[in-house]
């Protein structure tokens, strides 16, 4: 059994603010029992009405933000995955970058292939992506598969998060407010569960600019958890491996799959980051 907190806040204009908001929540949840929080994109600062604050507030993996989750797990004992910006060092370009910090390590730091151009909003002006697949981390036992926001729209990357064994799908997300925009995320949502036979759960930022609804499915896409707009909160979800396997007993769709994934890096093609292939 795995207890995981799920974090809901718009985060702040100040690297130091939102750091602290995070090591609150990483206390709080350890108090309940969780061993895992989970935090939206791009927790580091509020950007999605700042376009340039991923280009000023972006640092390196050894930096200050990253560096108090680390020590946050360690002293709480509890494992944190947060969205945050990285220096890339490319065209003065950021990566838009979710760590995942374990026992005072940082054993996950995934930088989104997906770029959110769309809905008018270009993400790519300011974030380089990445070009590898995302990881997926043990933690208490349980194996958990995470991604980023706009990554929901593409379900052969959680096809290589299932192929790689994840019984949890853990997204981080700033999920844009627009028309519609509720429906696609909890449909997307409910959809990854039921195709990978696996638990979804999504932390995601709320205020003006993005909708809040964190959420969570279970493996038959039953929903979990709505957290709706409150901002500044935390929900718990416990998901057993137990389900997942009974799941997949029943609905065996995951054994019957005949295209394989492999996330090993393609080679580019022009102005797309490096995929995966696929195979039958």
């Amino acid at each position: 059994m795995l207890k995981i907190a799920v974090a809901q806040f718009e985060p702040d204009a100040d690297p130091s603010t939102n750091l602290h908001t995070l090591i609150g929540m990483a206390k709080d949840a350890a108090g309940q029992g969780a061993q895992l929080l989970l935090a939206p994109e791009g927790s580091l600062v509020r950007f999605l009405d700042d376009p340039s604050a991923p280009t000023r507030c972006a640092e390196p993996l050894d930096g200050p933000f990253v560096a108090g989750l680390r020590r946050a797990s360690a002293d709480h004992d509890i494992t944190i995955a947060a969205g945050t910006f990285t220096t890339d060092g490319s065209n003065g370009r950021v990566h838009n970058t979710l760590v995942v910090a374990q026992g005072g390590q940082l054993v996950g730091a995934y930088r989104k292939v997906h770029l959110y151009d769309a809905f008018a909003f270009v993400e790519s002006d300011s974030v380089a992506p990445g070009d590898a697949a995302p990881p997926v981390v043990e933690i208490a036992g349980v194996a958990v598969g995470f991604a980023t926001c706009y990554d929901l729209r593409f379900p052969e990357l959680f096809r290589v998060l299932q192929a790689g064994g994840a019984q949890v799908l853990a997204l981080a997300s700033a999920w844009v407010a627009g028309p519609l925009k509720e429906e696609h995320w909890l449909t997307l949502l409910k959809a990854r569960a039921i195709e990978n036979t696996c638990y979804t759960i999504a932390s995601d930022q709320v205020g003006a600019k993005s909708i809040g609804r964190s959420a969570a499915f279970d493996p038959m896409g039953l929903p979990l958890l709505d957290m709706g707009t409150v901002d500044g909160a935390l929900a718990y979800v416990t998901v057993d491996p137990a389900r997942v396997a009974g799941v997949r007993e029943m609905l065996p769709a995951v054994s019957h799959i005949r295209f394989a994934v492999n996330p090993r890096p393609a080679e580019p093609t022009p102005g797309h980051p490096p995929l995966g292939s696929v195979a039958l």
